[in-house]
């Protein structure tokens, strides 16, 4: 071994090195573009699995497409077939994994998915993008009441099949079937929209039947008598509630609703993280970026209230503000879900007798209700309710700090 100089920084380097170690400069190309052919180097398939195939001279994003091998013809030579619901891939490395994963549960590509079949290769994906687990649950109450096209080819499905899951269908509850309402009947015709949307993006049918028919003036003339309005509580109401503060379980959540306006779900998502006991604000929201984050005073008629659900947080080792503590459940099972807070909710409208038209988004309303009468800033109002500021010297320009929303809620009494 001998020492030479690098042509680029004039170091000494030995003469068997490949870079110099002291600027990267390349001093044996041939070792180096070897190096690069063999990472380069593409898998190979195993025999029989399909093939890769670059499509090129064409502005394409995704070049590489996937065939997979579906057999021989009489002549012994292979017989290709599109891999479905997904052909075309950016990378051949993306292509060969999918071929791979295919052949790890092999399905029809012939498109002869059964409904069933769709709905669970669509609501996989589809579920992925949902921030609301009650928006899983409106999918799957809708399903079921399509069991009599579970079995179909889904290219054999027509808008007589959907017409007939949202008027004949029928769902087992307590051993009696039951059909669709008014409003399950526009959830199913929406459940079918967004799954032949899908269906149709992966060539699995070729036309969405689903979207060829509109829901019947029945139907949403139905759909508006049976939607009830959302109500506020009154006075006596109020008091009743406070009065049974002690002797009631949760009725301390509905009271903290009425005076800081969160949602039923997003009372359960507060995290004692974003608890201030000192200052006197939480941090929560969800469904909007408006809502989403936002920062509510504590006021003053709920501080005892939340400062006791803190404690009582700390003691189960809940990360969370509102827990289920009166049933024997899991820790795990301690978050309160919107489901959980509306059966709580309703049975203490039906045991204090309130109006039994009431529902668990009411303390909400009972919120912005409080604010209007005690003229609480408009703007305030829509921070601390988490609605979207279409004001843009107010939304973009204003910069509020937190002493003014507490100044603003101290006005309601």
């Amino acid at each position: 071994m001998a020492l030479i100089k690098c042509p680029e920084c004039q170091l000494q380097v030995s003469d068997k090195a490949i870079t110099c170690p002291h600027c990267g400069y390349p001093l044996d190309t041939k070792v180096i573009k070897q190096q690069q052919r063999k990472t380069n180097k593409r898998k190979r398939l195993p025999n029989g699995f399909g093939t890769i195939s670059e499509l090129k001279n064409q502005n394409l994003r995704k070049p590489f497409r996937a065939l997979v091998c579906v057999g021989k013809n009489f002549y012994g030579k292979p017989i290709y077939k599109s891999l479905k619901p997904e052909t075309y891939f950016k990378t051949y490395n993306d292509a060969y994994a999918a071929l791979l994963e295919y052949h790890k549960n092999p399905y029809d590509l012939d498109s002869d998915l059964t409904v069933e079949q769709l709905y669970e290769k669509w609501t996989d994906k589809y579920f992925e993008s949902l921030s609301s687990p009650s928006s899983e649950r409106t999918i799957k109450s809708a399903w079921n009441y399509c069991s009599a096209v579970y079995d179909m080819r889904a290219k054999d499905l027509r808008a007589r099949h959907i017409k007939g899951c949202m008027e004949d269908g029928t769902y087992v509850v307590d051993g009696k079937g039951k059909h669709a309402s008014p409003t399950t009947k526009t959830k199913i015709k929406s459940l079918f929209n967004l799954m032949l949307d899908y269906a149709l993006e992966y060539e699995l049918v070729d036309k969405n039947y689903a979207r060829t028919f509109n829901l019947s003036d029945d139907v949403i003339k139905d759909v508006k008598e049976a939607k009830k309005d959302h109500i506020d509580f009154t006075d006596e109401e109020i008091k009743k509630l406070w009065d049974h503060l002690y002797d009631t379980d949760y009725v301390d959540v509905i009271l903290i609703q009425c005076y800081s306006g969160w949602r039923p779900q997003e009372l359960g998502l507060i995290e004692l993280k974003n608890v201030d006991l000192e200052n006197w604000f939480f941090i929560g929201g969800m469904k909007t970026d408006a809502g989403k984050d936002r920062l509510v005073p504590i006021h003053p008629r709920i501080r005892d209230l939340v400062k006791h659900r803190y404690q009582e947080a700390i003691n189960l080792g809940s990360d969370y503000l509102i827990n289920c503590t009166d049933t024997k459940t899991h820790r795990s099972s301690l978050k309160m879900t919107y489901d959980k807070y509306r059966h709580r909710f309703e049975k203490i409208v039906k045991k204090l007798e309130l109006n039994p038209d009431h529902r668990a988004h009411d303390p909400r309303i009972q919120f912005s209700t409080m604010a209007k009468r005690d003229k609480v800033d408009e703007y305030a109002l829509k921070y601390m309710m988490g609605h979207k500021i279409n004001d843009i010297t107010e939304a973009t320009y204003t910069k509020r700090k937190p002493e003014w929303l507490m100044a603003e809620i101290m006005k309601i009494k």
